[in-house]
């Protein structure tokens, strides 16, 4: 099968598409510069702006995966660019090729539109997926982790020091990128879940609260990482700084704080994946170790 797929040059895509190569698939990947040569790959010059070079993504392909996105932007127009607009010209682009299959990549944060830019962004994206008439389906996936992320990055070097600051008590659901990856490869190449939503964790019991997350996280680096919950305007205090201090590169920012201090982002049971499809494989404790031995090897952490 031929798998168009966008965003694959970051942390999901990345594992996408060896998944899918070394399933046997050919792939066409976008990618912003030049890339080595890979067996099964087809690097597609450009970006999701530029019409000619989706067209030339889509061409011949079975089904498309996008992964593509912005989770951090300095300004609505940041969002509005990678999340909606980016995903209006990859739905049309499919439409002109006669791609039927689109799988996309959502956020549980779409959930909970007004708490922030970002989840709003992702919503308006996910409507316009809906409004397609294509047979999609919508991957709204948790806190993503593993290998190669840099998202948690500051997270483990927190808990190896010994105290990770938090938000105020809440829940959330976890996933590891090789599971996600796996369900988002499962729904391109079989027709289950047509013009339906999905949410998809580890499936841990009512997910993790923070502060065992961070217990978690500790565990993980070897150590013992104590919590500290932050309230609301301590964080958004910290958020501008954050971004004076760090601009762009800040992971804390002031969008941000909105959905995290949402007490909820646990997966609802009745939104997950049929079984009959997908399960996932690795639990959270040991993914943690295994990503916190990568970012040690990568000289990370």
């Amino acid at each position: 099968m031929i798998v168009a797929i966008t965003g694959g040059t970051g942390f999901v895509g990345t594992r996408l598409i060896e998944l899918a190569t070394d399933s046997g698939h050919a792939v066409r990947a976008l990618t912003r510069r030049d890339r080595a040569e890979r067996p099964g790959v087809t690097w597609v010059p450009g970006a999701l702006d530029r019409a000619d070079s989706l067209a030339a993504l889509v061409q011949g392909a079975e089904a498309v995966i996008h992964v593509a996105g912005v989770v951090n932007a300095p300004d609505r127009a940041g969002f509005v660019a990678g999340n909606v607009d980016g995903t209006r010209a990859m739905l049309e682009a499919a439409q002109s090729a006669g791609v039927r299959r689109f799988v996309h990549v959502s956020s549980l944060s779409a959930r909970e539109p007004n708490l922030s830019i970002y989840g709003w962004s992702k919503a308006e994206g996910d409507k316009l997926v809906m409004a397609s008439g294509l047979d999609w389906t919508i991957v709204r996936p948790p806190a993503i982790y593993g290998p190669g992320d840099h998202e948690m990055l500051e997270m483990f070097r927190l808990a190896k020091r010994g105290v990770v600051p938090l938000p105020p008590p809440g829940r959330f659901s976890t996933i590891h990128v090789d599971d996600l990856a796996r369900l988002l490869l499962a729904l391109a190449l079989e027709p289950v879940g047509v013009r339906a939503v999905y949410e998809a964790d580890d499936e841990t019991p009512r997910g993790w609260s923070h502060a065992d997350f961070a217990r978690a996280l500790g565990r993980a680096t070897g150590g013992r990482a104590i919590p500290l919950s932050m309230p609301r305007p301590v964080m958004a205090l910290a958020a501008q700084i954050a971004r004076m201090v760090q601009g762009d590169r800040a992971k804390l920012t002031p969008d941000r704080v909105g959905y995290m201090c949402h007490p909820d982002w646990t997966v609802a049971e009745t939104a997950r994946p049929p079984a009959s499809l997908w399960q996932p494989r690795i639990a959270t404790e040991p993914g943690l170790a295994e990503t916190a031995v990568w970012y040690r090897d990568a000289g990370l952490l």
